[in-house]
């Protein structure tokens, strides 16, 4: 079993939150601030990133929803979480919710998509972090993960900084194998078989996975429904508050 590494916050439902490549655990900070006030919070860094196992060999979107579901298994034991899952995140809520929606109560997808029919920008990003290290793609992924207006800012400096940390620090051959999996992805006809509620947002300046990836995963999804949020790729970091009101409007109307 892959050793992650989980930290729990607050009482209530449980909420598990599932970080975005080449973050971790603190992406979700904000969030999980206001969620731990009603809510078991789960927050967790996937394999390969942040204080979790470094696993050498290839690496699968199901693998990370099996290190999910583990993890939900030990720690909620029979209660059924709501998941929310961003960008490789919301990867792993869409490998998840077909495979173990016994786990489930929900599925929250943002700013991820169901497949990439180029991956041919996946295999340069690949080629440079193999020929300079993850430090040479940071300051273009940090670019796209934010807006401008909020970088400009002292609290988004701040948060594009301690990303740019982040990212910079994360095992090279861990991060190559996370963006094969990524690349690889195909939940087109899988997502038709979800049952499990679910909510898709979108990040309206969101470039690294635009607004019609989302409408492609709702209307796929049986039932899914679209928020949309002023914000780029790490929308959770950007709008927490924003972010954290979708949830709790979505749980209330199940």
């Amino acid at each position: 079993m892959t050793r992650l590494n989980v930290l729990r916050e607050g009482e209530g439902p449980i909420v598990v939150l599932s970080h975005a490549l080449g973050c971790d655990l603190h992406m979700w900070d904000g969030v999980a601030e206001v969620l731990a006030r009603a809510h078991t919070v789960l927050r967790y860094d996937h394999r390969n990133h942040g204080g979790s196992e470094v696993v050498p060999g290839p690496l699968t979107m199901q693998m990370l929803a099996d290190d999910a579901a583990a993890l939900i298994a030990r720690e909620a034991g029979a209660e059924p979480v709501h998941f929310v899952g961003l960008s490789m995140g919301g990867m792993t809520a869409q490998a998840l919710a077909p495979t173990h929606p016994q786990l489930l109560r929900s599925v929250v997808i943002a700013n991820s998509s169901a497949y990439y029919p180029d991956r041919a920008p996946w295999r340069t990003r690949v080629e440079t972090v193999q020929a300079q290290g993850v430090s040479a793609i940071a300051p273009g992924a940090v670019a796209r993960w934010l807006t401008p207006a909020y970088a400009a800012t002292p609290e988004g400096a701040e948060a594009a900084r301690r990303l740019h940390a982040t990212l910079s620090a994360t095992d090279a051959a861990g991060y190559i194998a996370s963006c094969d999996a990524v690349a690889a992805i195909d939940f087109r006809e899988s997502n038709r078989g979800i049952r499990t509620p679910t909510l898709v947002i979108a990040g309206n300046q969101d470039e690294a996975t635009p607004p019609s990836m989302s409408e492609a995963i709702v209307e796929a999804i049986p039932g899914a429904k679209l928020a949309r949020i002023e914000a780029a790729h790490l929308s959770a970091v950007e709008r927490p508050v924003e972010f954290t009101q979708l949830l709790i409007d979505f749980w209330r109307s199940l």
